[in-house]
């Protein structure tokens, strides 16, 4: 065991080095100005036509799924524990600098994100049940051509495995734990192995019962619970803001100053560099809203669209509503809550900040089950969601037979989450994330003419539209 992770130390530190952060911004920086910069000048066309949008009922075609129903898949993937406890490990180990560069992670991968989902639609085809299918492997293969059929199955084989580790069981995990946790506070003597295996049993028959239902299931469920965990997130997160708002100016403060004196702003960051402050902070923002990772685009593939960027925008949406909402608001429950000076800054750091940050105003038993259950709920969803890309990803390596083996195999791991120590297993899933990004952005970059093509198109006619309709 101790090879093996020095194994997976040395290569997640090539995969999450300068050069990877350089790639993913840099995709960033380089789609943001080839597509016009839209998600600044196009924000309010976006808002109007993503979540203005959501609650319009239509119909949709066979084996295909309705815009927001392909959204709420793919946040339900994204916004997951690295929404609660990343960040605030983040915020720990790079200081509250890494929130600022989490925000500039998040404002180019927009663009990266708009991007993929894009080409995902562009390039998709329908299986042998009459889904739609798509995602990297099918805009690296048929976007580029079969020579580069080789990088698609590269793709292919690095999510599905990565599925396994950090769409499953380090979720079932976290579950798990914070079911644990709440439970203790009215039973201490509790036998914390039974309940974690009764979790990953029950998680196990949910994830199945969900699977076997198809595409159209996983995006009803997740249409239903992405919504109602996020607003009553968001709700209770403004309530300690609100109330805590006298930290505000000094956690805004530590926010810009720490972005580039890390060491200056907490004692505990003695040493550390503006370089940690951006690795945390683009690293954990990649983590969250997985804008460059490429799997979103397979859940966005299904969608019943006209036009590859009536999609595409709800890319831009999905890491605006992850990254600078739900992320940007457990920082500020954090700092607020527990107040900068009472950071544990150079220490390893999970919920529990966000729990002790909910805890400075409501009762701790309500403060403690409230998180437990946010989390139960965004990790459940980003397992129905890692579920649906594994499974895609394996159908395109060993065909339409391999998924539902897959399915079965992959709800069996809930059980093996909740009941073994993951600390390995979220490193490797990590680097699994890191190499699942390479080839997806070289496949980016290679197709990013078709991508400013198509948006070029497609916002000169809804510009004609507009001028026609005074």
């Amino acid at each position: 065991m101790e090879m093996i992770a020095q194994i997976n130390g040395t290569i997640n530190g090539l995969v999450w080095g300068v050069p990877a952060m350089i790639l993913i911004v840099g995709t960033g920086v380089y789609m943001t100005i080839g597509i016009g910069f839209k998600q600044f000048t196009r924000f309010g066309y976006v808002m109007k036509n993503t979540i203005g949008k959501a609650f319009t009922k239509h119909e949709v075609a066979e084996g295909a799924v309705t815009p927001f129903q392909a959204l709420c898949t793919a946040l339900a993937a994204t916004v997951g524990t690295g929404n609660i406890a990343g960040v605030c490990g983040a915020i720990a180990i790079g200081g509250p600098g890494a929130v600022f560069w989490m925000w500039v992670s998040a404002i180019f991968g927009m663009a990266t994100k708009y991007s993929e989902v894009t080409l995902s639609i562009k390039y998709r085809e329908k299986n042998d049940k009459g889904d739609w299918v798509g995602g990297p492997m099918y805009y690296i293969r048929n976007g580029l051509g079969k020579s580069w059929g080789w990088l698609a199955a590269v793709f292919a084989v690095f999510a599905t495995l990565a599925a396994f580790g950090i769409g499953n069981a380090t979720q079932a995990n976290t579950i798990a734990s914070s079911i644990s946790e709440a439970i203790k506070i009215f039973n201490p003597d509790v036998n914390v192995g039974t309940i974690n295996l009764v979790v990953g049993v029950v998680l196990c028959v949910l994830a199945l019962v969900v699977y076997l239902g198809g595409i159209k299931r996983i995006g009803q469920v997740c249409e239903l619970l992405v919504p109602v965990m996020a607003v009553i997130y968001i709700v209770a997160g403004i309530g300690v803001v609100v109330i805590r708002a006298d930290q505000i100016p000094s956690v805004f403060a530590a926010i810009f100053k720490g972005a580039f004196e890390p060491a200056a702003i907490a004692g505990g960051l003695a040493g550390a560099t503006m370089a940690d402050a951006i690795k945390k902070g683009v690293g954990r923002g990649v983590f969250s809203n997985e804008a460059g990772l490429g799997s979103a685009p397979i859940a966005h593939a299904a969608a019943d669209v006209d036009h590859p960027v009536q999609q595409g925008i709800f890319g831009i949406f999905e890491v605006f509503a992850d990254t600078i909402v739900i992320c940007t608001l457990t920082a500020l429950i954090a700092m607020c809550g527990n107040g900068i000076e009472n950071i544990p800054f150079g220490q390893a750091a999970n919920q529990t900040l966000t729990v002790a940050g909910f805890c400075s105003v409501y009762p701790a038993t309500i403060a403690t089950v409230a998180v437990a259950i946010a989390l139960s709920l965004f990790a459940f969803s980003t397992i129905l969601s890692w579920g649906l890309y594994g499974s895609r990803t394996a159908e395109f390596l060993f065909g339409a037979k391999a998924v539902k083996p897959y399915q079965i195999i992959f709800s069996l791991v809930c059980i093996v989450g909740t009941t073994i120590d993951l600390s390995l297993a979220w490193d490797i899933a990590d680097t699994l994330n890191g190499l699942m990004a390479i080839p997806n952005l070289v496949g980016v970059l290679l197709l990013s003419p078709v991508v400013f093509k198509l948006t070029k198109e497609y916002f000169a006619k809804v510009d004609a539209e507009k001028k026609a309709a005074k």
